[in-house]
């Protein structure tokens, strides 16, 4: 696959991901309708959709049709928008800027960015009971769904680094942090479509394997990033890690190492999937593109 036809292939899902939560977010016209403006202005948009386009590269692994996928896609990105509204809360991270834009709490007020992220996680579960697909098939995308973003997963992750502002953490600390408050909606974006399509048991472990590392990956270069991003691709301020005291893989084992363990988690990645061969082009690419980005 080229660069152009990769890119071509990536902004093709960002679009449909788009189109899936336009067609699922209620309208500013339905009551409430301030609820709903605020998270039709969280959601649609803006972002790379990482998570939609490993939803869909995964999908087409086993050939299923993108409609079918639209539910899971949209509802792993319902959840990664939740979690930010949330975590741009004065009680969390208390940003002013997201995606170059004022946070949810700031266009509109506190409350309102609460529920409105309140309301995107309850509809990610909805799109999943939606889905195109047997009744099995809908409660084991709803439970990883769950187990993906609760204590076990993001949600705990960043109860961990929440409480670990102003702590020195070693490198196995911020990795196991990591792998929850980041990596674990990566795994259900790759896991949700295998579900979907019934993948075996060995298929399923090499997209855990594949999904884990390039979880970890993802957290890594988003930490460099507040160290060497530029504010104009991020849309936001960087080094705000830093002044907050929060733990991050630089801190714990520097820039160098940071950049280092990256490029093996790539390496990692990138072998899980290697039994696919070329049908795994797509993930390969998207491997890249995470470990590689600028924003």
């Amino acid at each position: 696959m080229t660069p152009a036809e990769f890119a071509a292939r990536l902004a093709a899902y960002q679009a449909r991901v788009e189109q899936a939560l336009e067609a699922r977010l209620p309208l500013p016209s339905e009551v409430p309708g301030r609820l709903h403006q605020a998270m039709r202005y969280s959601a649609l948009g803006g972002g790379k959709r990482i998570r939609p386009a490993l939803v869909y590269a995964v999908g087409e692994l086993y050939a299923a049709p993108l409609e079918a996928l639209d539910a899971a896609a949209a509802a792993v990105e319902m959840i990664h928008v939740y979690s930010l509204v949330h975590d741009d809360l004065p009680a969390m991270d208390d940003d002013d800027l997201r995606r170059g834009r004022p946070t949810c709490h700031r266009q509109f007020d506190e409350a309102t960015a609460i529920l409105a992220g309140d309301a995107l996680q309850v509809l990610a579960f909805e799109s999943l009971a939606n889905a195109p697909a047997g009744a099995e098939a809908r409660v084991a995308m709803m439970s990883a769904l769950a187990t993906g973003s609760g204590t076990q997963g993001m949600a705990g992750g960043q109860a961990i680094d929440l409480a670990a502002v102003g702590r020195n953490l070693d490198e196995h600390e911020v990795e196991a942090m990591h792998v929850r408050k980041t990596g674990a909606l990566i795994e259900t974006s790759v896991r949700l479509p295998a579900l979907l399509a019934g993948a075996g048991a060995e298929d399923l472990t090499r997209l855990d394997r594949f999904s884990r590392a390039l979880g970890l990956a993802f957290q890594i270069v988003d930490d460099l990033l507040d160290v060497e991003g530029d504010p104009a691709l991020l849309g936001k301020a960087v080094g705000a890690d830093r002044a907050r005291h929060k733990p991050t893989y630089p801190a714990a084992v520097g820039v160098e190492r940071a950049r280092e363990r990256a490029l093996e988690l790539e390496g990692e990645a990138l072998a899980a999937i290697r039994g696919f061969g070329d049908r795994a082009s797509m993930l390969a690419r998207l491997a890249g593109y995470i470990v590689e980005r600028r924003s």
